[in-house]
């Protein structure tokens, strides 16, 4: 391989031009690619196979209306009075207008629905007064009944006296052998009474019948009517418009999911709101809504960059060389970039797939093209024919540089083992850009070289290079001069880099994973404000609603539908931090009910975690009714636990690979295990000091974190495959330094300080110029790209200076030669891999 660049570095040398123009060809194709191919990006997340997205496809077979996306735009009236007539008027002219957008399925007039929800309430108060009316009406018709009845029961009494008298009467007369006629006329008068009694008797009867089916009916209908207010009870606060009248919230609901929806639907929305501003009222939008694709560049990575630039011009000494970096490495960015953007037709990307690809295409591509650079400065101030010495740097340095950047590539891939495709295809966006900087680097950086020709040293540092060589007596005396560290100064450095670290790392044993809601976001955005005057106005669980779906038996009328409702209904309102359920809809079937409910507090909080957990472990209701939930808090719960679930694998892999790279490269075992146990040190220190800033609220004034909550959920992930890259890279051109003074006769301890002698400076500018770019994105409005800058320049930045400029170099002093021994059964089959070109600078020395 080192001779191999040795070549193309030559031949770039002497073609620059022919080099250079075939990667403005390949920007050009690369911007053709996505003029063609770019169908915009996706602001959301998904795991395939989680609890919620099974609900999310019922929903999409059984009620289609309910499986889309939802956003909220949140309408407040600035003086803090009840929003007016006037008002209303304007604000559901709005509303409704926003049917007609695209892939907006439907809309809800908060004031509309609240009306029809004190239209219910008063039904059911009047329904109350009519059965009360009825069941005087039904009281009175009873005691009439009843009173007929006595009336009836005492003529049957007399009835049933003179009938005893007649009988009697007629037993006296046939036993004195008397005629009877006179008694058989009594007797049919007799008969006409009873038939009479008979009659009114039916005629009771049939009056108690009608009245007990009147009752019946009552009954029903208090029961019907008892269920509707206990219904309507339980959803008492599921409230659009606030008890003081001075905010609303209007429902947008979309044909698409969250993941689907392109983010042109949901600007269509804040534009049609927008451009019909209403008098006295402020309206803003949540995070479904007002959520977009962050810019790839802004203020702050420019701020970012121009930091680079001066660490640049400090270490090479000249603007020429130090432009040729950043020059390389926006080529680098511009192509890997639209490359994988050109794609975005065919796959869908998250919106932070290419905020990741630049931040590592603008820091590698700048230390890659450094290295080389850096390099072949020093060759030329040593009196090298240039061509040549672009030749060999690009055969050493750049020999580092193509194994380094596969050691990124490499660990930027593995991400697909985690079986997430967003972030399986951050992933290979990020080992693109660091693919493409490994490739300008080695090709357009020695171009670029062989068109300055000594041009880049400029003539001051060529002076002092001169005089410093005439005052010195060789390289075996700058060798000699260099002088191990004491061993109680490497005991004491083991002991702070550890302590320090391990101090930092503490907060990360409290670590929460969640996604950002608006809470996060920046404090003037629009979904900052509609998150805290929902919070204000509606309490904090109105932010993040749960989508309860309770799957129903077969066979169930109207009626006994109500009655499952309702039992579903009493049993999620008896959990703990539930405050309010309601039922939103029923598929024709009857198979399948939905639910709305509202947590005590926020999407990202514990209470709701649990909520959802307690909900999901809950055994079928009456036997056979299972729920299921879904919504935003219990997505971001799936995805987090997803990512959670796969960190510790995704971590060992990583960190066996990097065990297997460096035991190749540097032919050691102690040396590897070394500087992975720094690796993971550094890891967990970077993710205490995220969880500080982030999760607890330490400095989050200073860094634009309004409010605390979880970690970003693939930020411990992406920040295991990136900072396992980049440490291996300061790993390697510290140690490979250190193990070439070994293996040509130095001790042991002091091959260890001529190797950070001859490699610190340029790690400490590579490491400065990481920091400055990734810390750059820290600026940015989007909690996402910033938690991202912080976690990646603090890992650079631990990783860096405390473990491999301190931790690393104090070990192996301590270790002595032991840190070099190899079995020797293991040193025959490992392969001898030539990092940083050695065998090639014997073939072509630099004199």
């Amino acid at each position: 391989m080192a001779e191999l660049l040795h070549r193309i570095g030559t031949f770039a040398a002497r073609r620059a031009w022919t080099v250079l123009v075939a990667w403005m060809v390949v920007l050009g194709l690369a911007a053709g690619g996505f003029l063609i191919g770019f169908k915009g990006l996706s602001s959301s997340f998904d795991i395939p196979g989680t609890a919620s997205g099974e609900v999310i496809a019922e929903l999409e077979q059984e009620l289609p209306d309910f499986a889309g996306a939802t956003g909220t735009v949140v309408f407040h009236r600035t003086d803090g009075q009840p929003i007016d007539g006037a008002q209303q008027a304007a604000i559901a002219e709005v509303v409704a207008g926003a049917e007609g957008l695209p892939d907006v399925s439907g809309t809800n007039d908060p004031f509309a629905t609240e009306a029809e929800r004190a239209d219910q309430a008063q039904q059911i108060e009047d329904g109350r007064t009519e059965l009360e009316d009825g069941r005087a009406q039904l009281e009175a018709g009873q005691a009439q009944l009843d009173a007929q009845r006595e009336q009836l029961e005492a003529g049957q009494a007399q009835l049933d006296a003179g009938q005893q008298q007649l009988d009697a009467g007629r037993a006296q007369l046939e036993a004195a052998g008397l005629p009877t006629a006179q008694l058989d006329a009594q007797q049919a008068q007799l008969d006409a009474q009873q038939a009479q009694l008979d009659e009114g008797r039916e005629q009771l009867e049939a009056g108690q019948q009608q009245l007990d089916e009147s009752r019946a009916e009552l009954e029903d209908g208090e029961a019907q009517l008892e269920q509707g207010a206990e219904l309507l009870e339980l959803a008492d606060g599921v409230r659009l418009v606030s008890e003081d009248g001075a905010t609303a919230l209007a429902t947008i609901s979309f044909d698409l999911t969250r993941l689907e929806l392109p983010q042109e639907s949901k600007d269509a929305v804040m534009e049609h709101v927008l451009a019909s501003p209403i008098d006295g009222i402020e309206a803003s939008f949540s995070t479904d809504i007002a959520q977009g694709v962050p810019e790839i560049l802004g203020v702050g990575e420019a701020v970012g960059v121009a930091l680079a630039a001066v660490v640049l011009v400090v270490v090479l000494g000249s603007l020429l060389a130090a432009a040729f970096p950043i020059v390389t490495a926006l080529l680098g960015v511009g192509i890997g970039a639209m490359a994988v953007l050109s794609f975005s037709g065919l796959v869908q990307m998250a919106s932070v797939t290419p905020i990741l690809g630049v931040m590592l295409g603008l820091a590698v591509g700048i230390d890659y093209a450094l290295f080389i650079i850096y390099r072949h400065r020093k060759q030329l101030l040593r009196g090298m024919d240039v061509v040549e010495s672009i030749g060999l740097a690009n055969g050493t340095a750049g020999n580092a540089v193509v194994f380094a950047g596969t050691t990124v590539v490499v660990a930027l891939l593995a991400l697909a083992i985690t079986g997430i495709p967003f972030l399986a295809l951050m992933g290979v966006a990020g080992a693109v850009s660091v693919a493409v900087a490994v490739l300008i680097a080695t090709t357009a950086t020695p171009a670029l070289l062989g068109l300055a020709g000594r041009r880049i040293i400029g003539r001051r540092a060529q002076a002092k290079a001169d005089a410093a060589a005439a005052a010195s007596e060789g390289a075996t005396r700058a060798a000699t001069a260099v002088r191990p560290m004491s061993t109680p100064r490497a005991v004491v450095s083991v002991l702070l880099a550890v302590a320090v670290l391990g101090t930092i790392a503490i907060p990360s044993l409290s670590m929460r994973l969640g996604l950002p809601d608006g809470g996060s976001e920046a404090a003037d955005s629009t979904a900052y404000r509609a998150f805290t005057l929902t919070e204000q106005s509606f309490g904090a669980g109105a932010n993040g609603p749960l989508l309860v779906t309770a799957d129903l038996p077969d066979g169930l009328d109207d009626d006994a539908v109500v009655e499952q409702q309702l039992a579903v209904a009493r049993e999620l309102a008896a959990q703990d931090d539930v405050v309010a359920v309601a039922p939103v809809a029923v598929s024709d079937d009857h198979r399948l009910a939905a639910f709305q409910v509202v947590p005590a507090e926020g999407p990202n909080s514990e209470s709701t975690e649990a909520l959802v957990r307690e909900l999901r472990s809950l055994p079928p209701i009456d036997g056979d009714v299972t729920l299921g939930v879904a919504g935003q808090a219990a997505s971001n719960i799936d995805i987090s636990e997803g990512l959670a679930d796969v960190l510790p694998t995704y971590l060992a892999v990583v960190v066996g690979l990097s065990f297997l790279i460096m035991v190749m490269v540097f032919r050691s075992l102690l040396v590897p295990l070394i500087a992975t146990a720094g690796f993971v040190l550094s890891l967990f220190a970077t993710y205490g000091a995220v969880t500080a800033v982030f999760q607890w609220g330490w400095l989050g004034d200073l860094l634009g974190v309004p409010q605390p909550g979880p970690i970003l959920s693939f930020l411990p992930v992406l920040l295991v495959g990136i900072l396992f890259g980049l440490a291996m890279d300061y790993q390697l051109f510290l140690a490979t330094g250190m193990r070439e003074a070994y293996v040509h006769g130095a001790p042991a301890r002091l091959a260890v300080a001529q190797g950070f002698r001859a490699g610190r400076s340029v790690v400490i500018a590579a490491a400065l110029i990481m920091i400055a770019v990734f810390a750059g994105f820290i600026a940015s409005d989007s909690v996402i790209i910033k938690a991202m800058g912080l976690g990646l320049s603090l890992g650079v930045l631990f990783d860096a200076f405390l473990v491999r400029m301190l931790l690393v170099p104090a070990i192996m002093h301590l270790v002595g030669r032991g840190a070099w021994w190899l079995p020797r059964w293991l040193d025959r089959i490992i392969p001898d891999v030539d990092v940083e070109g050695a065998k090639l600078e014997r073939r072509h020395p630099a004199h």
